[in-house]
Parts: structure tokens; C-alpha cells; sequence
């Protein structure tokens, strides 16, 4: 029986195994948004590495698995916390490269399966790419925001069934803020309604939820002309990462320096939104997911919708800029994404006057070119995929019914066709002037 079958002897795949998803737990533990993001790469590199190792030949050994696993969800984790990569190294590979090294137990193989993981975790970057640090650019005005050291002048509204809010984080704010006027709105009250109720009492509007209450609070603030103040406290924060408002400790520091920026608030015939819009199968992924979750989760229920939307959506037609096309999907981002020819991601600037228009055409076989550029991360190249900036668009349905719009994650119908652009006026929001990541709010 060869080293790997010996009874007793044993590599500890389990071990390390288990070693990493502790790891891995702890990293999401944090609250932290890079922490996580390290987490979800560490095992999913793990994960691609695995198969790929007992992919490799009919019976591979346990230690060359086991390293390949291991080494994998370390380059993971070095990908997005560098200072981690050492220590996930020793953690999950160290004693099986020892031993290999030793020429005690399948050295070539187990060498072998450690260049593999390395592989799978960089190979991570062609569906997931990094995220820079730095925050995206913005204007700063020629006036400074106002100063309020302790919330003076503040309305400000928490969303407490936002993915991260908590009685933990209302009570920290109003610690902090005392001058504040601060509202918990619970599920089913109108955060729209409330807002601008809170905004004819006050000079500056804030807002602590995900990028769903951020859009809502940011359509009240231009149209009063009044800034915002945002506190991250939904599942995403899509928008406040590339502000770079990391934390509650970031947005409270710019409130009390009075340091803001100018950025652009998109539309979308009536609504606004901060991040994307978008309109075909997304919309009814959004909506799929939206059914499932309550008894899934949430990550657990995109995972299934996507099954289903793949299976059963159909393409939707459209006539954009007057020129009609068959469209998987519609998507355009408030100001011009990163990286192209793939999932959007983060935006290098967020004052530079554009839409980012990316479509995916419907027509013979499309379905399944789809599939493959995105399993390949060819997206970019594919003839399905198509994308361009642009100041503004003109969306119509063909058939003269409603469009379906999906604005900032938030699905609701729409007129039978729309006009999307920019506020002319930017909205002024607070961030500190040369922002770092943070210290996480107690919750």
C-alpha cells in the first residue's frame, strides 16, 4: 500500500481542511470589508484547486490534495491581506511542503499540487478581480461641507433592517453624534417618506443602511441640495467602498472636519441611482432572489436563482437609441466601471459624466456563449457582449409595456420606456480628505 493509503499515517488533509475554514471564519468575523473579501477568495481558490487536483489523474495523492488545497486558499487570502499570506501558507500547506521537502512523502507530487493551488488562487483574478484600496476620484468643491463636530444640523435615519445595522451601531452614533436627530425606521416603514420629512428640519441629511437606502437618501438630497452623510451598514456598500467611507468612524470623521467631494447622482426616468441600473435577466435574478431568501439566506438564494434565471428567462426586446435589439441584458452604471469586459466591480471616478452602457445580445446560440466566455473569462471578447460610455441613453419596450428596471438592487416596474442620464448638479458628500480604511463600529 503506497504512503497515501498506509493506515495511521494519515497527511492531516482534514486537518488543514479545517485549519483553514477557521481561518476563514475569523476573517469574516472581523466585519471587516477586505477580511471578507479574503475569506470568499481563500475558499474559493481552495475549492477550484481541489477539483483541479483530483482532476489531475485517477488516483493523486492525499499530500499532493492536500497542499494544492492549502497553498491555494493562502494565495487567496495574500491576494487581498498580503501580511495573512505567510501565515495561511504555514497554517494550511506548511506541513505537507515539509515533509516534500524532506523527501518523506510524494515530494514531486506534493510540489506539484502546491505550483497547482498557486495557480487556482491567481486564476481567481480572471472572474474576481482585486479591488484597489484606494478610493475612487471625485471632485472636491470650491466650498467646504459643514462642519457639525457633534451631528449639529444632522437628520439622520438608520435603516435597521439594512444587512448590518444593529442597535449596537444606533446607540454608537448617537454617542458620537448627540446633536444629532437621530430615526430607526424598522421593515415596512417608508424610508423615502421619512427622509424628506427629516430633510425640511435640517442642513445636512444622513442615511446608515446598503446602497438601497444610500440611493433613496441621495434622490432627496440633490433635490434639496442638501449633502449627505453616509454610514455603511447594509450587505454590499457598494457605493460608500469607492467613496471610501470604509466605516462609521470614516463618515463621522469627514462630518466633523467638514470634508466632502461632489459625485454624480445618475436617473433613470424618474428614479435616481447611485451605483447601476439595469434590466433583463438581472431584474429577474433580483427578483428570484427576493422570493427565495426568506427561507435560504441570501447568498444561498442567488445561487439558486441564478440556476433558475439561466434556465427559464428569455430574452427581452428593446429598442435602445432608437435601434431595436434582442437583450439578455441592459445595464448602465453611474459613471464608468472596472474591469471591462466583465462583472462590473468598483469605479475609478466618480465625477466623470458618463454612463457605462454594457449589453449582452440574445440570438442563436447566445445563451451558451454566454456561459462559456463567463466560465472562461473571455466575457470581453465574446460577440454577445457589448459595451461603450455615454452621457445619456433613451430605453423603450417594443411592445409598448412596461419595463421592468432594477434600480441600486431595488426592483420596480417602469413607463414603457425611459431616459437615462445625469443630475446636472453633483451631490455633495462627505469624505475625509485622503480616507484610509477605518476602524469597524461596534455592533
Amino acid at each position: 500500500m503506497g504512503a497515501a493509503g498506509r493506515p495511521g499515517r494519515g497527511d492531516g488533509l482534514t486537518g488543514r481542511a479545517a485549519a483553514c475554514g477557521i481561518l476563514a471564519a475569523a476573517l469574516w468575523a472581523s466585519g471587516n470589508r477586505w477580511a471578507r473579501r479574503a475569506a470568499w477568495r481563500g475558499l474559493g481558490s481552495m475549492a477550484a484547486a481541489s477539483v483541479a487536483a483530483s482532476l489531475a489523474g485517477r488516483r493523486p495523492a492525499r499530500p499532493a490534495v492536500a497542499a494544492a488545497s492549502a497553498t491555494a486558499f493562502a494565495t487567496g487570502i495574500a491576494l487581498e491581506l498580503p501580511y495573512l499570506g505567510v501565515p495561511a501558507l504555514a497554517i494550511g500547506a506548511g506541513p505537507a511542503i515539509s515533509r516534500a521537502i524532506a523527501q518523506a512523502d510524494h515530494p514531486p507530487s506534493v510540489l506539484a499540487g502546491a505550483a497547482l493551488g498557486a495557480g487556482a488562487g491567481l486564476f481567481t483574478l480572471r472572474w474576481w478581480p482585486r479591488r484597489p484600496p484606494q478610493p475612487a476620484a471625485a471632485a472636491r468643491p470650491p466650498w467646504r461641507a459643514p462642519a457639525a463636530p457633534a451631528g449639529e444640523g444632522l437628520a439622520l435615519l438608520i435603516n435597521m433592517s439594512a444587512g448590518t445595522a444593529s442597535a449596537g451601531l444606533a446607540r454608537w452614533l448617537a454617542a458620537e453624534l448627540p446633536a444629532a436627530t437621530i430615526t430607526k425606521l424598522t421593515a415596512g416603514q417608508d424610508l423615502a417618506a421619512a427622509l424628506r420629512r427629516a430633510a425640511t428640519q435640517a442642513r445636512i441629511l444622513g442615511v446608515a443602511g446598503g446602497d438601497g437606502s444610500v440611493s433613496t437618501a441621495a434622490a432627496v438630497a440633490v433635490h434639496l441640495g442638501l449633502p449627505l452623510l453616509v454610514i455603511p451598514a447594509g450587505t454590499f456598500n457598494h457605493f460608500a467602498a469607492d467613496l471610501g467611507i470604509w466605516s462609521g468612524h470614516d463618515a463621522v470623521a469627514a462630518l466633523r472636519a467638514g470634508d466632502a467631494v461632489l459625485v454624480d447622482v445618475a436617473i433613470a426616468g424618474s428614479r435616481s441611482f447611485v451605483n447601476t441600473s439595469s434590466t433583463g435577466v438581472y431584474v429577474d435574478l433580483v427578483r428570484a432572489r427576493q422570493r427565495l431568501e426568506a427561507r435560504l439566506g441570501r447568498r444561498l438564494a442567488a445561487v439558486v436563482a441564478l440556476i433558475q434565471v439561466l434556465c427559464r428567462s428569455t430574452p427581452h426586446e428593446l429598442a435602445l437609441n432608437g435601434q431595436r435589439r434582442q437583450l439578455w441584458l441592459y445595464f448602465a452604471g453611474n459613471c464608468r466601471y472596472e474591469p471591462p469586459g466583465m462583472a462590473p466591480a468598483y469605479r475609478p471616478d466618480l465625477r466623470d459624466g458618463y454612463l457605462d452602457i454594457r449589453l449582452v445580445e440574445a440570438g442563436l446560440l447566445a445563451r451558451s456563449r454566454l456561459v462559456a466566455a463567463v466560465l472562461t473569462g473571455t466575457l470581453g471578447r465574446s460577440r454577445v457582449y457589448h459595451s461603450w460610455q455615454a452621457e445619456s441613453a433613451e430605453v423603450q419596450a417594443v411592445d409598448g409595456g412596461p419595463v421592468w428596471l432594477s434600480v441600486d438592487g431595488e426592483v420596480a416596474t417602469a413607463e414603457s420606456g425611459f431616459t437615462q442620464g445625469k443630475h446636472q448638479c453633483g451631490l455633495l458628500v462627505y469624505r475625509r480628505a485622503g480616507p484610509e480604511p477605518g476602524r469597524e463600529v461596534p455592533v
